[in-house]
């Protein structure tokens, strides 16, 4: 990228890497994208293989008969992808929520005998161990997950749940008492609910008519001692609160004032989050804020709206995402931490068959090691996963 494209707010030097041109690593014709939501690792730690799911379906979603194929992308033998097994709970915006545990050792979500679940498997053999609840995410430390209702998910926001009756979405109740934040122990399968959707009543908006609560998005810190997540009410007004809670299910605290709301999410350290979120009721942005005080931050001087922002596992860069424009094109923005600087990464254009929640976001996804950039996109036709190399300290600006 040439030096004119670069947004600088702070005045000072920036030494930004230097930037490869986008890579597809799958191809078609079939469908591809990366087996998680955006943020989380789908990268081994020696960064060889990439966790994808391979599907037919262009213009829906997954239907509960619909399995996808979930595969390696071994990026080492010319992006050979290698077929795994296939995940009957998956969607196109969080993928099957597969995690790893160790560079053998993976988790994802499927259904076994008509019930959600998840999978550890040994990605060399064909062992797995089945978890009697799907996880929506893990501790650093992989021994814990916290699981969510995604038979209520399903209903509640179409594209991030999974179909069928793998779970009792209890639609009867607008916040039930047995229902919300499960904490999964891995090693036993145990489960323990630390945070009911009743408890969070109080501190939500009171729901529009017929409408009921739900959870989404959660994410541990650094340490697996906190936990982000969002409650929110379906139909109506998205009455998004943005809550920060303990693992043992204590000192829950919504993060923003009232009418901040709060969309896209990652931690920076065991104390620092970013949110998106609506700044001061006015402005959709990207803040990052001390957990538990209002030392509330605008990154990016200000220019970035709501995207999908994650940090470099070395904490020296963001990337994040836009909406499709009026030319349904998307920009890949990474971010200097110290200056605020923006470098674009390219723009990406999104045919518009791809919508509603079968639509592709650019989601991005750091590599362990801060120095590749995958990211899922429909630029050329079809729905693949595209990896952007970044070499540290070629480009100062």
């Amino acid at each position: 990228m040439g030096k004119s494209k670069v947004l600088n707010y702070s005045g000072g030097k920036v030494n930004f890497p230097k930037i490869s041109p986008a890579q597809r690593i799958t191809s078609g014709p079939k469908e591809h994208l990366l087996a998680n939501y955006y943020g989380i690792n789908p990268f081994d730690s020696k960064e060889r293989y990439l966790m994808v799911l391979e599907t037919s379906i262009q213009d829906h979603n997954p239907k509960t008969s619909e399995a996808a194929t979930l595969g390696i992308v071994d990026l080492k033998d010319n992006n050979k992808f290698i077929p795994l097994t296939k995940t009957y709970s998956w969607n196109f915006q969080q993928g099957c929520m597969l995690h790893w545990l160790s560079d053998e050792l993976i988790i994802y979500n499927d259904r076994r005998s008509g019930k959600f679940v998840s999978i550890i498997r040994n990605i060399f053999a064909e062992e797995e161990k089945i978890i009697p609840y799907p996880i929506s995410a893990v501790t650093p430390d992989r021994k814990f997950a916290i699981s969510i209702n995604f038979a209520r998910l399903h209903i509640t926001r179409p594209g991030y749940g999974y179909a069928g009756e793998g779970q009792n979405a209890r639609l009867d109740k607008a916040f039930p008492t047995n229902d919300g934040l499960f904490l999964i122990d891995l090693n036993s399968g145990k489960s323990k609910l630390i945070l009911s959707i009743a408890e969070v009543k109080k501190l939500v908006p009171p729901l529009p008519e017929n409408s009921i609560e739900y959870f989404n998005h959660t994410l541990f810190n650094k340490d697996g001692s906190r936990i982000f997540f969002l409650a929110r009410c379906s139909p109506g007004p998205r009455n998004t609160v943005a809550f920060t809670i303990n693992r043992e299910g204590t000192n829950l605290c919504p993060v923003f004032p009232e009418g901040w709301g709060g969309s896209h999410f990652d931690w920076l350290t065991s104390k620092k989050l970013m949110i998106t979120c609506k700044f001061q009721g006015k402005k959709w942005t990207h803040v990052l804020f001390t957990d538990g005080k209002k030392d509330y931050q605008i990154l990016g001087g200000g220019m970035l709206s709501d995207g999908h922002g994650t940090f470099s596992p070395n904490k020296k860069w963001m990337v994040t995402d836009t909406d499709p424009d009026e030319l349904r094109m998307q920009t890949l923005i990474l971010m200097d931490m110290t200056t605020n600087a923006l470098l674009p990464l390219g723009r990406f254009y999104e045919p518009p068959k791809f919508k509603d929640s079968w639509r592709c976001d650019l989601h991005p996804h750091w590599s362990p090691k801060s120095d590749m950039i995958a990211f899922n996109s429909t630029h050329e036709g079809t729905r693949q996963v595209y990896v952007i190399s970044l070499e540290e300290g070629n480009s100062p600006l």
